[in-house]
């Protein structure tokens, strides 16, 4: 019976690494037998196994396989927290590397940086990446708005930690009218804040900067951002598009997607 529970207790583990890390089931299975080949306990084997994937043998596996891993410590290419390089979601096909480290060298000339949320998985295109619906091919990347600290200086911090769910406004056409036709996802985010600064505001000088230094790529296909948002920030492109409710809202980041 104790053997069972065991074998169950390791299956959790896998699938759950599984769905949210894509490879780190994967590590699991390698830790358990490496701790039992040397005899020493798997919390203590499988961390070192982790981060010695994460950071030195999957990034050139992938590589070979169309996706690069973006920059974690980079000065104007950086996750908005570690916790998405070391989930392994910070991997992009070679075209978005380009596009997004060209974006990023235009925008540093106006001290504007560019701080990335989900992105994709290292392998498999189909995979799903969760809760995501469609960043499953490594064309897609989710970036975060820009703020204003209270002095009105604009900051790279973000009013939530996850930088999901800190919503420009809190209601607007599109959400009410999702929610009203039984979306109940699309306004979902909110519950993933792990915490709001108020004092941190919009900066749409910035964020409309980072969508228009977008726009300037030929291999831009869509940037998903509420309507209000698209109207607010004067901005025109056909390449600008509503996302559906089928979707969440996008008031607090943008998706970035490519050819």
């Amino acid at each position: 019976m104790v053997k069972i529970k065991i074998v169950f207790l390791h299956i959790i583990c896998i699938t759950v690494l599984t769905a949210f890390t894509q490879v780190g089931g994967i590590l699991w299975l390698i830790a358990v037998f490496t701790s039992l080949k040397l005899k020493k306990k798997k919390r203590y084997i499988f961390p070192i196994i982790y981060l010695i994937f994460n950071l030195l043998i999957i990034p050139p596996i992938a590589s070979i396989f169309g996706r690069e891993k973006l920059p974690v410590f980079d000065k104007n290419l950086k996750p908005v927290n570690i916790v998405y390089p070391l989930l392994f979601r910070n991997y992009v096909t070679k075209n978005l590397y380009i596009v997004l480290h060209k974006s990023a060298n235009n925008l540093s000339k106006k001290q504007i940086q560019i701080t990335y949320l989900d992105a994709n998985f290292p392998f498999f295109k189909g995979f799903p990446l969760l809760p995501h619906r469609s960043h499953n091919d490594g064309k897609k990347i989710d970036i975060s708005f820009m703020y204003k600290d209270i002095k009105g200086q604009s900051t790279n911090k973000k009013p939530s930690y996850s930088g999901y769910g800190a919503y420009v406004k809190t209601a607007n056409h599109s959400v009410k009218n999702c929610i009203k036709r039984g979306y109940w996802q699309y306004d979902f985010p909110k519950h993933l804040t792990f915490r709001i600064d108020k004092s941190i505001q919009f900066n749409k000088t910035a964020t409309r900067a980072i969508i228009k230094e977008f726009l300037t790529h030929t291999l831009t296909e869509k940037i998903f951002i509420e309507p209000y948002l698209k109207k607010d920030l004067h901005l025109t492109s056909s390449k600008i598009r509503f996302h559906g409710c089928k979707a969440v809202r996008h008031d607090d980041h943008i998706h970035l997607q490519i050819k």
